[in-house]
């Protein structure tokens, strides 16, 4: 909402307002993450009112001033200012601060007898105001003093706003203030204000602050209002009900009567009925709102960077919302029952309570399951083809040619996928499968099992041929499994979902559907993200800034990585003709690829015999890009790579020269992802110490970094690669889907404070139905018909994000 604004911003002399704003976009993104879709209007807000609640400012308990809470709101306004917005404050909390002030001064000036007698004494609301006013805005001058910048109060009253002249003034009074960069800061004037409560409605401009915020916003032709409270957003019930959906996006055609507002806020007058209103009442007017939690860390920087933070109130959305709704209905069957929205919390549980079921099936039975699926999506042929093609004509122009091959689905990859279900079918069992024995005490005996992670969110890339493997990995290891997949093969994965889950519902109606969801928008990941309390895993396979946005979103365990930034050191005891098709393979192969290798590391050694030489011969002849990296670019007269840590993702990559291997080892550990490393050398003493102490999921020798990957690892497929440390690392197969559990066998035993047990703690051997080692598994090269390596194409991943 570009709106022209009266005076100029003095805040950099030497930098302009859009070079600023840049700088801090540039800045927030590598921190938050990339704007989500539906709040690019809050992303690019210049002028921005925000409303911080009673329940923000103060202290839950008693009531008193939250002085860290104010702090860091301060910090982020500051933040925000130099950032070139405009900043307007509405600050509840005078009352409140007011009769702690006449409460404490009533103890200090009255004798215990007196206190014992009369008690607390009832403070009335002006009286408070009166005293606290000052009080806050004093407070609130030493904090923003604190960080350079300077804030000046303003109060007024509802009757205020009849007046026309008051209008004008109040307009040009708040231009001015923000033309010096100085913070206005509005409260209501609750000693003086002579609105009583009968003449609170419709004839009212306001009844709290939330609509004085509301009314500022548009009387002061703001870009953006942000409602800050207690609580995440707007729910459809109260917050801390199992049941209550947080709602990302208001559209009152389909949440007005789903919406039950709780209590109100027991320090001001409002509530969360009044914030609604407030911000709906805004968006009518033009001024896109958020309602979001104030008592969150950066929760204002993170809004405004454009994160799903809150509920976003917008006109615009909410229509857009409306008219998808009508869409939707108008295709489905009008006697089928309505879903109600937002239900992301009832997947979930669904797909918990589905897991439960289906781990509880014998092997044989889900192995069947999995043949039938297999046989079903073999007989389907014709129908995925034609939703597959329309995803491919839809993305045609849209997307580069790398990501249609991917996109596009043959006969042959059709036959591929069946053939790879039934080998993930052909393995031993992987749930319950006996891992250790122990004697604990005679006659009590504790087993170690494998047992299913539970409910898996896995986000993956626009790749329709991982989702039945996806879901294969899912039946067979036991767990319930929630898939969001590219939009660009939106068509695609829905045809193939549904054949999943009619199969499942045929073959074992006890699970059902639901064991396995498709997600399809990104609010209701976003959505998702929240539930720690039902989803156990998140599988991100995407960009960089969608696994850092997931990462920092969420409280539920994450398994995967940010970047792929691999290395290859050439040590000076290398055959340089293997170093140099090493090279080659680990980039051409696949450039967009995780596990392509980004940086080469060569040993200043072969700089001075012709090596080096011979090395970037064939590099360019493979038509590869080189940059220099530190010593190189001076050294080689390369032009420099844009940054020690890059991650190029195209047929280019980074040359350096290092003095050594521990050179070498301490440049991949301060600059790589953990990813994937490699020597090339054929001095095995030096190899096996490369091996012992590079610190990376999957270390190499004398072999492509192409080679970390689930399928050609043995796993039969993969959901993604992890560079955690925690739970699985490196390429993530059936048993990285998989936790453990311990089965305790007794005869009535007691502690008793171990009085009465002798404790053993024997090993015992396995039996030997416990020894069966996993199912070698095979079929699972999923090809196009071309072996060449840059057009291979494995199951899941083939090292890709």
């Amino acid at each position: 909402m570009a709106r022209a604004r009266n005076g100029k911003s003095g805040m950099a002399a030497t930098m302009s307002m859009s070079d600023i704003a840049e700088g801090f976009i540039k800045h927030t993104e590598q921190t938050f993450g990339a704007a989500h879709p539906t709040r690019e209007k809050v992303k690019s807000a210049r002028r921005i009112v925000v409303k911080v609640g009673t329940a923000v400012v103060t202290r839950g308990k008693d009531q008193r001033l939250a002085l860290g809470r104010l702090g860091a709101l301060v910090e982020q306004l500051e933040a925000l200012v130099r950032s070139g917005r405009q900043m307007i404050l509405v600050s509840s909390g005078a009352v409140s601060v007011g009769r702690q002030k006449l409460r404490q001064s009533q103890v200090l000036n009255s004798s215990p007898l007196e206190m014992q007698i009369s008690g607390p004494a009832t403070v009335c609301s002006r009286a408070a105001a009166a005293a606290g006013q000052s009080g806050l805005m004093a407070l609130y001058d030493s904090l923003f003093g604190l960080m350079d910048c300077q804030a000046a109060q303003i109060l007024v009253t509802s009757n205020d706003f009849a007046d026309a002249d008051f209008r004008k003034n109040l307009s040009a009074t708040t231009e001015d203030l923000l033309s010096m960069n100085v913070v206005p800061v509005f409260n209501e004037n609750d000693a003086i204000s002579s609105r009583t409560a009968a003449e609170v409605g419709a004839a009212s401009p306001f009844r709290d602050n939330d609509g004085l915020a509301a009314l500022l916003a548009v009387e002061l032709q703001a870009d953006l209002l942000v409602l800050l409270t207690d609580v995440d957003g707007l729910y459809t019930g109260p917050p801390t009900a199992e049941s209550s959906l947080m709602i990302e996006t208001y559209c009152p055609a389909v949440h007005d009567e789903l919406v039950k507002i709780g209590v109100n806020s027991k320090g001001g007058r409002g509530g969360m009925t009044a914030k609604m209103q407030a911000a709906w009442m805004a968006a009518q007017q033009g001024v896109t709102t958020v309602i979001a939690n104030g008592k969150a860390s950066d929760s204002l920087l993170q809004l405004v960077s454009g994160q799903a933070v809150g509920t976003l109130f917008d006109l615009e959305e909410s229509r857009y919302m409306q008219e998808r709704m009508e869409a939707e209905a108008q295709d489905q069957d009008p006697e089928a029952p309505q879903q109600p929205p937002n239900s992301s919390r009832e997947l979930a549980i669904k797909a918990r309570d589905a897991s439960r079921t289906l781990q509880g099936l014998s092997s044989e039975a889900r192995g069947n399951l999995l043949h039938q699926i297999a046989d079903t999506i073999e007989s389907s042929q014709e129908v995925i083809l034609q939703e597959n093609e329309k995803d491919c004509q839809e993305a045609k122009g849209k997307i580069s040619e790398q990501l249609m091959q991917r996109l596009k689905l043959k006969p042959e990859k059709i036959k591929q996928l069946g053939a790879g279900l039934r080998s993930i079918a052909a393995q031993d069992e992987p749930v319950g499968k006996t891992l250790s024995r122990m004697e604990i005490a005679e006659g009590l005996e504790l087993e170690k099992v494998t047992a299913p992670i539970g409910v898996l969110l896995i986000i993956f890339e626009a790749r329709p041929d991982a989702l039945p493997q996806i879901a294969a990995l899912a039946i067979r290891s036991g767990n319930g499994l929630l898939l969001k997949g590219g939009k660009e093969a939106a068509r695609s994965n829905a045809c193939l979902h549904k054949i999943i889950t009619d199969c499942i519902a045929k073959e074992q109606p006890e699970v059902g559907k639901d064991v396995i969801s498709l997600i399809t928008t990104r609010e209701d990941v976003d959505n998702l993200l929240k539930l720690d309390d039902v989803i156990d895993l998140v599988i991100p396979r995407g960009s960089n800034a969608l696994v850092t946005h997931i990462q920092q979103n969420t409280k539920i365990a994450v398994l995967g990585h940010a970047d792929g930034i691999c290395h290859i050191y050439i040590d000076p005891d290398c055959d340089i003709d293997m170093a140099c098709k090493i090279c080659i393979d680990s980039k051409i192969d696949y450039p967009a690829a995780c596990n392509a290798v980004e940086k080469i590391l060569v040993h200043e050694a072969l700089a001075k015999d012709g090596r080096l030489f011979q090395l970037q011969t064939a590099l360019r002849d493979a038509n590869i890009a080189i940059y220099g990296g530190e010593r190189s670019s001076k050294y080689l007269s390369l032009p420099k790579a844009p940054s020690p840590r890059h991650e190029y993702g195209t047929a280019a990559l980074t040359l350096e020269l290092v003095e050594s291997m521990d050179g070498a080892i301490d440049h991949l550990h301060a600059n790589g992802s953990g990813h994937t490393e490699c020597i090339v050398t054929e001095n095995k003493d030096t190899a096996e110490e490369f091996l012992r102490r590079v610190d990376a999921a999957c270390v190499n020798h004398n072999s492509s970094t192409r080679f970390s990957d689930g399928f050609r690892y043995g796993l039969g497929a993969e959901v993604g690669i992890s560079t955690a440390r925690i739970h699985a690392r490196g390429p993530v197969g059936v048993e990285g889907l998989l936790t453990t559990r311990f089965l305790l066998r007794g005869h009535g035993q007691t502690v008793e404070k171990d009085a009465h047990i002798q404790y053993t703690h024997k090993p015992l051997p396995l039996r030997s139905e416990d020894k069966a080692p996993v199912a070698a598994v095979a079929g699972m090269e999923l090809s196009n018909g071309s072996q060449d390596g840059a057009d291979r194409e494995r199951p899941i991943s083939n090292g890709q994000r």
